[in-house]
């Protein structure tokens, strides 16, 4: 072979590898998969609803926290998506996971997901995981994060399958643990986002980063059919929903008020008592022990 027919064969594969890398890329970014992967490097990161330091706040990030990457392009911004939200984050304040190699919980977000052999949707099935299903997340290729089981199965999770978290709790858990994100949170009447909740709405909007669509008002979420129906304190679950009925303020409706039970006799909720907004409050004696009328289990 000639030198310079060696060097064009040489250009030939290294362009031919460049597409299918873009390629890939392009396909990723498309089908809404991760891209890559990053980690926080400053405590208090916005994850902001648009790609400006003037767009809303969807959540606040510690430091060390494990981010999957959706999008690149935007100069100086990170589309990126944790523990169920979606947001941009400042290329500052993000540090790249250049080898794909990194280690974070993900937490299933569908139902019948495959773990498969190999990252692809014709690998063997090694097993199949529910909703809010926990796994250990130790890489990123292709789309496809590296997965270890609870019980050991080792394989491949495609990943708009899988959301990073901090939490190795069940969906449940999890609950509890992004409720107590939001304490201190005013109250607002008719308030569903974390610039101020009603009771309902609080409830409403930590489920629904989980999957879950209730209704916003407690009578309704009471009445939704959803879960399994708990009737006692003592068969509460952490994560559970639970309601109460005073009758002095329901309305003439079959509820007054509803939180989120946290165990140890304690509910998480958002009170528009003088006192309120996100706080705890004891489900073992005194105003809710009196007017509690059940729980949900999801």
């Amino acid at each position: 072979m000639t030198y310079f027919a060696g060097k064009t064969l040489r250009v030939l594969v290294l362009t031919t590898l460049s597409v299918l890398f873009l390629t890939a890329g392009a396909f990723a970014a498309e089908a809404g998969l991760a891209v890559d992967t990053g980690v926080t490097t400053g405590s208090g990161l916005r994850l902001r609803s648009e790609p400006s330091t003037e767009a809303g706040i969807v959540s606040t990030l510690g430091k060390d926290v494990t981010l999957a990457i959706l999008d690149d392009s935007t100069d100086g911004w990170y589309q990126v998506a944790y523990n169920g939200k979606t947001g941009y984050v400042s290329a500052e304040f993000l540090e790249i996971h250049t080898d794909g190699v990194f280690e974070s919980y993900g937490r299933v977000n569908a139902s019948g997901v495959n773990v498969r052999a190999t990252p692809s949707t014709d690998g063997e099935v090694l097993a199949s995981l529910g909703t809010g299903d926990v796994v250990t997340a130790t890489a990123l290729a292709d789309g496809w994060y590296s997965v270890t089981c609870t019980y050991g199965t080792e394989g491949y999770i495609r990943s708009d399958f899988l959301d990073l978290t901090s939490s190795s709790s069940s969906s449940n858990g999890g609950i509890v643990d992004l409720a107590k994100q939001y304490l201190g949170t005013r109250y607002r009447y008719g308030g569903a986002s974390p610039s101020g909740f009603d009771c309902s709405g609080f409830t409403m909007y930590v489920y629904g980063q989980f999957g879950y669509s209730l209704p916003h008002t407690a009578t309704g979420q009471w009445q939704s059919g959803m879960g399994t129906r708990v009737y006692s304190i003592g068969e509460l679950q952490p994560g559970d929903l639970v309601f109460f009925n005073d009758p002095a303020r329901n309305a003439g409706k079959a509820c007054s008020h509803a939180g989120i039970y946290v165990g140890g006799g304690q509910i998480i909720h958002s009170s528009s008592s003088r006192s309120g907004g996100v706080i705890y409050s004891d489900l073992t004696s005194g105003y809710y022990n009196t007017y509690f009328i059940g729980g949900i289990h999801m």
